[in-house]
C-alpha cells in the first residue's frame, strides 16, 4: 500500500486470521463494481474483512474508514462522513454537496461499517457520491444490502470447517481452526492440537457454524474446561435448541446461544456491569463507568476487577487512546447488553444516569474551559462525541429532559465552533428548543448560540430570526446575560457586513455588560472585536492597543482558542491598514496556535491574510502559492472570506496585482502548487519554515516530518506528545502515523518503534 493513505481502520481487526479467498473476491469485485455491500448477521465477521481487505487494497487511492454503529441520528450521517474526510462545517452549503465536491475528482476507497440501522440514509449518500464521483469506490458492511444501482452484494459466509476425521497437520487449511487455535493460545499459552484433542476441535468448530464471534467467546472458556469439556457442553445446550426448534440451530440461534452461555458464565457484578455498559455509545473510560454502572449490586471497589472480568471473556475490548485506557463493545454484544436491561425495565434508568454523567463532562467543560485546561477539555469531549449525542438524543424525548439538553448542548458551544460542527451544534439547540416548553434561560442561550453558529455559516436570516427569539425571551424572563450576548450578537453582524462604527459602539457595549456581570470570558471576547471594529473604522493606534492587551490577558490565563481569534484580528487590522511585518508575526502566531486548537477556519483566514502580506511585499510566487492552499482550506469548510465584507475589495485587488505582476498562466501554475500541497505542509511553508514538498529520508520511505514522527513514537511520547513537540495539531499528529503505518505496512506504534530500533 505504498503511497496510499488509510485513515481510522479499526486496528484491532485489521491483523485478522484467514479469509484468504474472501480477501481476493472481495478485492475483485472493489475493482469492477462502484459499491460492494458485505452483508451476513451480527458476529459473522463483516468489520474484520472490510478492515482486512481495506489494509490490503491497492490502486483504489486514499483509505477512509467510518465506523457507523455508534451513530443513531440519521441527519448526521453526511455530517459524520465529512468530518472523517477532513472537512468543516462552515457554510449553509449542504453538507452532501459540500462531501460530493470534494470527492468529485479524488480516488478513494471509502469503507462505511454497520449500515442496518441507517440504510435509507447511507443508500442516498451512497448514490449521491457515485453518481457524480467517477474515482470513488464504496465498500459497506450491513446486515441487509443497500438497494444502490450498480450494489454487488457479498454474503460473508462463516469461517471454514474441518469434516470429522481430519488430521491435526490439515487443520491448517481450515480459516475456523486457525482463528480457536490463535485465539486458545491467548487464553492457555501452552494449548495445542494433539491427536488427543483434534476430534475436539473440529466438534467445536462445526457446533460453533465458522462464526468468528461464536469462536472467540468459546476460546476463553479454555481457560478452565478442556476442548472435549467445552465441546461436550456446546452440544448439550445446542441439543435443547433442537428440541425446541425440530431442525438444527440456525446461525442467528447458534450466536445468541453462545452469547447466552456467556453470560450465564459471568458473575453476578459481570451480568451487571455488561447490562449497564451498553448505554455508552463508542467507548467509555473507568471513571465513566463508575459513574454509570457502579451501585445497587456492583460497588466501586469492585469496578477494576468486574472489568477485568469482562475484557478476559471477550465482552469488553480495550482500546488504547493517548493517555487512557478506554472500553468498549462489539455491536452484537452491545445489543445482548441492552436487551438484558430492557427486559429488567432498567433500560430508561440506566439512560439517565448515562445522560447525567454527560451533563457532569459538559458542565465541566463550561465551568474549566477559559483557561489552561482548555485543550485537554476540547480532546475529553472529543473523545466521546458519540456518547454526548446519545446523551442529547435522549434528551430529545420530552419538556423536562429537552432543558437538560440545551444546558448540556450550549454548555460546549466552543466544542461544535472549534471543531467545526456548526451545523451539529445548531441541529441539537433548535431540536431540542423545539421539544422545551415555555420561556427559560436554556431555551433562551439557544437562541444566541444558533444565531451565531449560523451566522459564522452565513445564514443571516435565521440567524437574526433565532436572536429575535433568545431577545423575547430573554425580555420575558429578565435574563440580562443573554440580554449582553444578543447585543455581541448584533455587533458581530455589523462587523461582517463591514460596518465598523456600528459594530464598535454594540461591542462596547456588550463588552461593558458582560464586566458588570463578571463574565470575563464574554468581556474579552467583546473587548477584542471592538478592538478590530474600531481599527476597521480608522483607529488603528488604538484598536492595536486593545487587541494586543487581549492577547496579553488570554496568554495569562492560559487560554489559546479566543487567542487565535484576538491575534487574526491584530493580524487582519495590520495587514489592512498598518505594519506587514507586525501583520506577518500575528499570522504565523495564529498558525503555531491553530496546530493544537485544529480550528481550520482560523488557519483559512490566517493563511488568506498572509497570502495578502506577500502581495504587499512584492513575493507574488509566494502569494499565489498560499492564496492556492488558502483555497484549499475554505473549499474543505464549504466556505470562503467573504463574508467578511472589510476583506473582500482588498483581496480581489491581491489577486489581480499577482495576477498581472505573473501573468495568468504563471500564476495559475503557482495557485496550483499551493492547493496541491498537504495541510501540515502548506501550514509549515506559511510560517516560513519548510519548502513547498516534503524531502524523503535518503534510503527510507518515510518523508523527514514522518521520520521525526516515529522517532518519538519509539520514544514512547502520545499523539497529543508529539504534537506539542512539533507544534502540529493532533489530527495531524494522527494523520503522520496512519501514513507511517501504512508505508512500513504496520499495525501498531510497538511495530513502528522496533522498526526505528533496528535502523
Amino acid at each position: 500500500m505504498s503511497g496510499t493513505r488509510s485513515f481510522g481502520l479499526p486496528v484491532e481487526f485489521t491483523s485478522y486470521v484467514g479469509r484468504g479467498t474472501e480477501i481476493r473476491e472481495v478485492t475483485r469485485l472493489l475493482g469492477v463494481a462502484p459499491l460492494v455491500t458485505l452483508t451476513g448477521a451480527g458476529g459473522v465477521g463483516k468489520t474484520r474483512l472490510a478492515a482486512q481487505v481495506a489494509s490490503t487494497a491497492t490502486g483504489l487511492g486514499d483509505v477512509v474508514y467510518v465506523g457507523l454503529a455508534e451513530l443513531r441520528e440519521p441527519n448526521l450521517l453526511v455530517n459524520t462522513i465529512g468530518d472523517r474526510l477532513g472537512l468543516g462545517d462552515q457554510s449553509t452549503r449542504s453538507p452532501i454537496d459540500l462531501v460530493v465536491d470534494h470527492l468529485r475528482t479524488r480516488r478513494l476507497l471509502l469503507v462505511l461499517d454497520n449500515c442496518e440501522h441507517l440504510v435509507e440514509a447511507c443508500a442516498r449518500f451512497v448514490s449521491a457520491v457515485l453518481t457524480s464521483c467517477p474515482e470513488v469506490v464504496v465498500l459497506a458492511t450491513s446486515r441487509q444490502s443497500l438497494g444502490v444501482a450498480g450494489e454487488q452484494i457479498m454474503p460473508v459466509p462463516p469461517l471454514a470447517v474441518p469434516e470429522p476425521g481430519e488430521s491435526p497437520a490439515a487443520l491448517d487449511a481450515y480459516d475456523a481452526v486457525r482463528l480457536f487455535r490463535d485465539r486458545a493460545v491467548a487464553v492457555v499459552p501452552s494449548f495445542t492440537i494433539t491427536e488427543d484433542n483434534v476430534d475436539d476441535v473440529i466438534r467445536l468448530c462445526r457446533a460453533l457454524d465458522g462464526l468468528p464471534l461464536a469462536i472467540e467467546l468459546a476460546a476463553v472458556r479454555l481457560r478452565s474446561l478442556s476442548a472435549g469439556q467445552l465441546a461436550d457442553r456446546l452440544n448439550k445446550r445446542f441439543t435443547l435448541l433442537t428440541r425446541t426448534t425440530r431442525s438444527a440451530p440456525s446461525r442467528h440461534e447458534t450466536l445468541s446461544a453462545l452469547i447466552d452461555w456467556s453470560h450465564q458464565l459471568c458473575t453476578a457484578q459481570e451480568r451487571l456491569l455488561w447490562a449497564r455498559a451498553s448505554v455508552f455509545s463508542g467507548s467509555f473510560h473507568l471513571d465513566a463507568a463508575e459513574s454509570v454502572c457502579c451501585g445497587d449490586g456492583l460497588a466501586p471497589d469492585a469496578l477494576l476487577d468486574v472489568l477485568d472480568g469482562l475484557i478476559d471473556k471477550s465482552i469488553l475490548l480495550r482500546v488504547e487512546h493517548p493517555g487512557q485506557v478506554r472500553y468498549r463493545m462489539l455491536e452484537t454484544i452491545r445489543q445482548y447488553g441492552e436487551d438484558q436491561l430492557r427486559e429488567t425495565g432498567d433500560l430508561d434508568r440506566l439512560r439517565r444516569r448515562h445522560r447525567d454523567w454527560c451533563l457532569e463532562l459538559t458542565s465541566g467543560f463550561a465551568a474549566d474551559w477559559f483557561g489552561p485546561a482548555q485543550l485537554d477539555w476540547m480532546d475529553r469531549v472529543d473523545r466521546d462525541h458519540a456518547n454526548l449525542r446519545q446523551a442529547l438524543d435522549f434528551c430529545a424525548r420530552g419538556p423536562e429532559d429537552a432543558v437538560v439538553g440545551l444546558h448540556m448542548a450550549t454548555d460546549v458551544k466552543e466544542f461544535w465552533l472549534m471543531r467545526g460542527l456548526l451545523t451539529e451544534g445548531r441541529m441539537w439547540c433548535r431540536k431540542l428548543s423545539e421539544v422545551a416548553s415555555g420561556d427559560s434561560s436554556p431555551r433562551a442561550v439557544a437562541g444566541w448560540v444558533d444565531a451565531f453558529l449560523g451566522l459564522i455559516q452565513g445564514d443571516k436570516a435565521a440567524s437574526d430570526e433565532s436572536l429575535a427569539v433568545a431577545e423575547a425571551i430573554a425580555e420575558r424572563i429578565g435574563d440580562a446575560s443573554v440580554g449582553a450576548y444578543v447585543v455581541h450578537m448584533r455587533a458581530y453582524a455589523a462587523l461582517m457586513a463591514g460596518i465598523g462604527e456600528v459594530a464598535a459602539d454594540l461591542f462596547g457595549e456588550s463588552a461593558a455588560r458582560f464586566h458588570q456581570q463578571g463574565d470575563l470570558c464574554g468581556e474579552l471576547w467583546a473587548t477584542c472585536n471592538y478592538g478590530l471594529a474600531v481599527a476597521l473604522k480608522g483607529d488603528l493606534d488604538h484598536g492595536r492597543l486593545v487587541m494586543r492587551d487581549c492577547v496579553d490577558r488570554y496568554v495569562a490565563l492560559g487560554e489559546v482558542s479566543w487567542r487565535c481569534w484576538a491575534l487574526w484580528s491584530l493580524c487582519a487590522a495590520e495587514y489592512l491598514a498598518g505594519d506587514i511585518q507586525l501583520s506577518i508575526a500575528a499570522g504565523r502566531e495564529v498558525l503555531r496556535l491553530q496546530q493544537l486548537t485544529g480550528d481550520r477556519a482560523m488557519m483559512a483566514f490566517a493563511m488568506t491574510v498572509l497570502a495578502g502580506c506577500a502581495t504587499q511585499q512584492s513575493d507574488y510566487r509566494r502569494a499565489a502559492r498560499l492564496l492556492g492552499a488558502a483555497s484549499q482550506v475554505w473549499r474543505s469548510l464549504g466556505a470562503s472570506p467573504d463574508n467578511y465584507a472589510a476583506f473582500v475589495e482588498p483581496m480581489r485587488r491581491d489577486i489581480v496585482t499577482v495576477t498581472t505582476a505573473l501573468g495568468e498562466t504563471t500564476a495559475a501554475a503557482e495557485f496550483t502548487a499551493g492547493a496541491a500541497l498537504a495541510t501540515d505542509v502548506a501550514v509549515a511553508y506559511a510560517r516560513g519554515e519548510e519548502p513547498l514538498t516534503p524531502e524523503p529520508v535518503d534510503g527510507l520511505p518515510l518523508t523527514r516530518r514522518e521520520m521525526e514522527v516515529a522517532q518519538l513514537v519509539a520514544q514512547g511520547m502520545t499523539n497529543r506528545e508529539i504534537a506539542s513537540r512539533l507544534v502540529i495539531s493532533l489530527r495531524t499528529a494522527e494523520t503522520h502515523i496512519d501514513h507511517i503505518r501504512t508505508k512500513l505496512g504496520f499495525n501498531n506504534r510497538a511495530q513502528i518503534a522496533a522498526w526505528v530500533a533496528a535502523l
